[in-house]
């Protein structure tokens, strides 16, 4: 059954956007502006692909964009949905499978986060070598997609590390400010506590958010390489007197288009 809602939903987008993706990204928070440097564009709201869940979150705006960025074909999910907005982690999932069926091979995760680590700030950038699930629920419960992939799957290597290599050696030349760190995964909608936050420093988390993790399983699952980065756009709790508003800065706004536009470039 799911299979088939899948199926259906793939070639819905299939004959929209009429071409076969080299590269997709799922942007966060915030972050959506980056499908605007995609040149002959189509756009396809999510409400009108059969069974694809649909952004209720601020700052999503819930749309695929397909278009090419250079010589590269490129799919944006201008938004996703998450597991606080009442979604279960198989339809947070289905976007990433609904990809693999277009026939995306890389795909790249983007975030808002918290900054734990203390020598991070508002505006820096991190590259996710890793990340700490917290809580039981995966959208792999269940029956095994086999299509997809095995029953049990490795994870030692779910953020590819020739695809975070890239991102240094891009960094560098751009002259980036770029972090690698660990990503941890909590429900929302609240932020964390600071006991919670102490927590996750201790257990060696560098930002925390409510996304990415169950994309990440689906991709990983699905065979897919994985670029993950996350956009620190305030402190987290008890680092400060009281969590801010979330800061975007342009700066940062502007380093990430360049880092991620040169990286797939050179895919």
């Amino acid at each position: 059954m799911l299979m088939q809602k899948l199926t259906r939903a793939a070639d819905y987008v299939k004959e929209k956007i009429k071409i076969v993706p080299d590269v997709a990204l799922i942007l966060g928070t915030g972050l959506g502006s980056f499908a605007e440097l995609l040149e002959n564009a189509v756009t396809v709201p999510y409400s009108e692909i059969p069974g694809f869940p649909v952004s209720t979150a601020p700052h999503h705006r819930g749309q695929l964009v397909a278009g090419q960025l250079g010589e590269k074909n490129v799919v944006v999910l201008q938004g996703r949905v998450h597991y606080y907005e009442g979604y279960s982690m198989k339809e947070i999932a289905f976007p990433v499978w609904v990809l693999k069926l277009l026939g995306v091979k890389t795909l790249f995760v983007t975030n808002a986060s918290g900054a734990i680590n203390l020598s991070y700030q508002v505006g820096t950038l991190m590259v996710l070598s890793d990340h700490i699930k917290f809580f039981n629920d995966t959208p792999l419960r269940g029956e095994n997609i086999d299509e997809f992939g095995p029953r049990f799957f490795d994870m030692s290597k779910a953020y590819t590390p020739a695809l975070r290599e890239l991102a240094k050696k891009k960094a560098n030349e751009l002259s980036i400010p770029l972090e690698e760190g660990v990503y941890a995964y909590m429900s929302g909608p609240n932020y964390e506590t600071p006991a919670e936050i102490r927590m996750l420093r201790t257990l060696g988390a560098d930002v925390v958010g409510m996304s990415t993790v169950p994309e990440v399983l689906a991709a990983v699952h699905s065979g897919m390489d994985v670029f993950g980065l996350s956009f620190c756009v305030n402190m987290a709790a008890g680092i400060e007197s009281e969590i801010k508003d979330l800061g975007f800065s342009e700066v940062a706004i502007g380093h990430f288009k360049a880092l991620v536009s040169a990286m797939i470039a050179e895919l």
